[in-house]
């Protein structure tokens, strides 16, 4: 039998009530939880690109430079072109170029997947055998990678259109096909932005006049060329600074350079993209070995996310406008100094992309040393830099140095007896220059301060030094640095919706 329960009125009215209080909790419960996860949103919003004026966070003004020297000869610009539908307003193509023919080098990514720019200005370089190179194009928002013939076709037509500023003679038609030899191309073009999409070629190639006739020599100029080449980038990075050979005591040479990257970099070459500039009397035939020399020990020792760019080039131009005698020899007085110069440079500026690491907190140097090989401490280095659990512990600010012996001990491809447990030590290093927090001595654990540790990893910059202790045999004296970030919430939910 069904069972039947009679209500009055007066419990009816009181029932009611309650349903409707419930109710109307729920419904005001709903709201707030929307009203939070907007703001959650909100907060996690991030701008991709660095604007012309005030939109550099507060954090990173301090990498900005308000001025500069620039070296003689040198021209630069930056302009809106809307490479990518949603900019509206920054700049996306910058141009760089020199009043006389410069000496070239460049190295590019290792990455399977070259990108057109890559392949056309690889076939730049090789057909002009280093000389007489020109300018460099870039444009941001479309990284023009796996995208077959019609990619290198729209690279191509880029560098006619920046040959024909400088030469009204040359072809721009984008069907016009890029001459042989006999007629080689003076201008190197790159890319970067969403793989997989075609340019917007059009636009493009009728904004490159405008760039051209915008070229000057003012600071602003480098830094608007600097914005233009930014994707996820909260600054732009620029550098510049004058130097002095031992052979011309009475010669100041200029010195300048550019990148941009915050994510995918972990390059086998370069990051992302990179640009030197010198007056210095530098030909070819040294240029490349000196370029190739001083990226091993900087931008080949950089890493945000382990991930090679199928785009990163780095090319380097000198124009020999400030005089003095050619560098023939990087083994010459000179050439020791210049190469010292260079490499320093390049370091300095190779680690402005880990300052502006997607969603970073920390800045890390991680030194291997007494190692017995330079390529062996790189690599330890290169594997400590890459883990991501070693990141995520120091964004935890959580003294894990467990994760940092388990990276040296898994990396491939070391000589034998280059690590040898027992003689493995392992220290944070404080940037405020007190005494080292040892956390492993030759094998030994160490009793760790905590409460040191947690005020260590509070701070931006922080070194781990690795000592192998001369590997098997204890003769190794080699050693090698690494720069990287950690990995915050940040970065997954910058990558969740990069073409978004």
């Amino acid at each position: 039998m069904a069972f039947k329960r009679k209500f009055n009125t007066g419990e009816h009215s009181s029932i009611t009530t309650i349903h409707a209080r419930r109710y109307l909790t729920s419904l005001i419960a709903s709201h707030v939880l929307r009203e939070n996860l907007g703001a959650l949103v909100n907060q996690q919003n991030r701008h991709y690109s660095a604007p012309v004026a005030g939109a550099t966070p507060a954090s990173k003004q301090k990498y900005v430079p308000t001025s500069g020297t620039y070296p003689k000869g040198f021209l630069a610009s930056g302009i809106h072109v809307g490479v990518k539908p949603t900019n509206t307003q920054f700049p996306d193509l910058a141009l760089l170029a020199s009043e006389t023919p410069c000496s070239g080098a460049a190295v590019f990514t290792k990455n399977k997947f070259q990108a057109a720019p890559v392949t056309v200005s690889r076939q730049v370089l090789e057909r002009r055998s280093g000389e007489g190179v020109r300018a460099i194009v870039i444009n941001a928002g479309c990284a023009n990678a796996v995208t077959g013939k019609g990619g290198l076709d729209d690279a191509s037509a880029m560098v006619r259109a920046v040959d024909a500023c400088f030469n009204s003679s040359r072809p721009t038609s984008p069907t016009t096909p890029l001459k042989p030899s006999s007629d080689p191309s003076t201008t190197l073009v790159m890319s970067t932005g969403v793989i997989g999409q075609r340019l917007p070629i059009s636009k493009i190639l009728s904004a490159i006049p405008v760039a051209h006739s915008t070229l000057s020599s003012t600071h602003n100029n480098w830094l608007l060329a600097a914005r233009a080449i930014c994707t996820t980038d909260t600054f732009p990075k620029l550098l510049s600074r004058t130097f002095i050979l031992p052979s011309s005591p009475g010669i100041t040479y200029s010195l300048a350079g550019m990148t941009k990257g915050a994510g995918m970099i972990h390059p086998n070459m370069a990051t992302l993209l990179g640009m030197l500039f010198t007056d210095a009397p530098i030909p070819a035939k040294t240029l490349q070995p000196l370029l190739t020399l001083a990226v091993d020990r900087s931008f080949n020792a950089i890493s945000v996310d382990g991930d090679t760019s199928t785009n990163d080039t780095l090319a380097f131009l000198a124009n020999s406008a400030a005089g003095g005698e050619p560098i023939t020899s990087l083994s010459s007085e000179d050439g020791k100094a210049l190469t010292e110069i260079v490499t320093s440079f390049a370091q300095q500026l190779s680690q402005l992309v880990i300052r502006d690491g997607e969603g970073a907190t920390k800045f890390v140097r991680v030194r291997v040393v007494n190692s017995l090989s330079f390529a062996d401490a790189q690599k330890i280095a290169s594997t400590i830099a890459r883990s991501p659990l070693v990141k995520t512990a120091l964004y935890g600010k959580d003294a894990n140095w467990g994760r940092i012996l388990c990276a040296v001990g898994y990396t491939d491809g070391l000589s034998p007896g280059a690590v040898v447990p027992e003689k493995t030590s392992v220290s944070f290093v404080p940037t405020d220059g007190s005494d080292a927090l040892k956390l492993l001595v030759r094998g030994e654990p160490e009793m760790v301060d905590e409460k040191r540790a947690a005020k260590i990893l509070e701070g931006e910059d922080l070194e781990i030094l690795v000592d192998l202790g001369g590997g098997e045999g204890g003769q190794g004296k080699d050693e090698a640095n690494y720069w990287f970030c950690d990995f915050s919430h940040e970065y997954v939910t910058i990558n969740g919706d990069y073409r978004t």
